[in-house]
Parts: structure tokens; sequence; C-alpha cells
């Protein structure tokens, strides 16, 4: 018989998180060879474009993780888009990630009405679309190699 509780609980949360872990570990040849190396924790990357009285004008905000930069959130402030901002908080981003972090390919999730255009002209590609999440929009996964 089990007791099933629905409440948010920090140390639950980080036993399970271990537990999943370690199971993980065992179960993965893969993921045990990451145990111990710089790739086995996920390492946050952020690019910060500054105009010029130092407010931000845009940033990208991410982690890399086993070879992966993962794009968590990209965003540039209205009056700058169509500059090329974007794109180069990207590029930087990506280039961090391969140069100094080891990073061969790249990931982001975007909506429909945000940017799967911008990715895609990057060289991104749709390898997962969710209608509906949320309820109207439509969610799209893409994937980079980086070169």
């Amino acid at each position: 018989m089990f007791r099933l509780v629905t409440e948010v609980d920090r140390t639950r949360h980080d036993l399970l998180r271990t537990r999943l872990r370690d199971a993980n570990t065992s179960a993965s040849a893969v993921l045990r060879s990451l145990r111990g190396t710089p790739h086995e924790r996920d390492a946050p990357l952020h690019v910060w474009a500054l105009d010029g009285t130092g407010d931000m004008a845009g940033g990208l905000v991410g982690h890399t993780w086993a070879t992966w930069l993962h794009v968590t959130y990209l965003w540039v402030e209205g009056r700058y888009r169509g500059a090329g901002l974007g794109s180069r908080l990207l590029a930087e981003a990506e280039h961090t990630a391969r140069a100094q972090r080891g990073c061969a390919a790249a990931r982001v999730e975007t909506w429909d009405f945000q940017a799967p255009g911008f990715y895609r002209a990057h060289g991104y590609r749709v390898v997962c679309e969710i209608p509906d999440y949320p309820p109207g929009i439509t969610e799209y996964t893409l994937l980079k190699r980086l070169p």
C-alpha cells in the first residue's frame, strides 16, 4: 500500500534527483563515462548585450552539458531588433560552447510566435513540434550541429 502526497518538498526533490541520477548512471555506459569530467554537470552560459548607457539591450541565458549547448532564453529589446543583435548573441554563445567547452551541438525550444524562423536561418532544424502547448500555441524543439 502506498500513500501519494502532492506537495512541494525540496528534500524529496533532491533525493529523487539523486536516486534517478544513480539509476541512470548504472543503466548507461555513456552517462557513467561523463562522471568526473567537466561535462558531468551543466554549466551556465550567459551572454549580455549592453547599450551605450550600460542598460541591457539583449541577452542569452543557457547552459552547457555533455557536449551540448542548451539555449534557454534569447531576448532583444524591441528597439534593437532587426539590427543583428540576436544573431551576435547566438553566435557568441555557440562559439563559447564550442571553443571553450567542447560542445558539438546546440538545442533550443521556442514557440511559434517567437523565433522558429530565426533559429532556422541560423542552421537549426526542427526535430519536434508540439501543438497546443500551451493551448493555441505550438512549441518547437530545434537542433544544430556546431561546426
